[in-house]
């Protein structure tokens, strides 16, 4: 896909590596339950994976519906339900070391592509993809520098970032409970931007209560 983008001078060129040791954490207190982690230029090479994912990702565009009227989602995204599918092997290797990190299988990625500074994501929670208390979500900046924001769903005022390429974000604790984000729009930028959110089937599915616990005969029905 033909996107305009500037490569950053500091995201490098070639090869394409994470920091396992997850040096120089930025830590960000958002409450007393909820937390932001920030590791500037976590990726080294950061030119190079731009440019494959711009070519290689199946972008698509999505439709959705807001007070009953069917709106264009002002950006592009790509989802792989599998690591096996990605287009580059820097992802796998970044799943498996934030995996080992924050104990937290990571076994899918969401992506999405903003073409320009027209393009933007409103306020939202990550609700299907984190269903358990205390999810921990990781997203990668490829591209142009843009906001990433956050606020308090109870009101009050947001918190900003401004990740470059290569830099990690986390966003931890009680922050899908309490806590929404956005990517606004950004006049003023003419490059694109890809966010990689790094998800986990695990998250994504509903602690069950002890009380909702299958029965013996259930549980039988189920193994069959």
């Amino acid at each position: 896909m033909d996107v305009v983008w500037q490569p950053d001078l500091f995201a490098g060129r070639d090869e394409v590596a994470v920091d396992a040791d997850f040096r120089g954490v930025q830590r960000t207190q958002l409450d007393p339950g909820s937390w932001v982690e920030v590791y500037p230029g976590w990726l080294a090479g950061a030119n190079a994976l731009f440019g494959r994912l711009a070519d290689a990702v199946p972008w698509q565009t999505h439709y959705r519906w807001l007070f009953r009227q069917r709106f264009l989602e002002p950006r592009l995204t790509a989802e792989y339900r599998r690591l096996t599918d990605v287009p580059h092997p820097a992802l796998v290797t970044a799943a498996e070391a934030l995996s080992r990190h924050y104990g937290v299988r990571y076994d899918n990625l969401w992506l999405n592509l903003y073409r320009s500074g027209a393009d933007s994501t409103g306020w939202h929670r990550d609700r299907f993809s984190c269903r358990r208390p205390g999810c921990i979500v990781p997203v990668l900046t490829l591209g142009a520098t843009r906001r990433f924001l956050l606020k308090p769903r109870a009101g009050g005022p947001s918190v900003a970032f401004r990740p470059s390429a290569g830099d990690l974000v986390v966003m931890g604790g009680r922050c899908q409970d309490e806590w929404v984000h956005s990517v606004p729009k950004a006049p003023d930028t003419l490059g694109a931007r890809i966010s990689i959110n790094f998800q986990s089937s695990e998250q994504a599915q509903r602690v069950i209560a002890s009380t909702d616990a299958p029965t013996a005969s259930a549980r039988g029905r189920a193994r069959t």
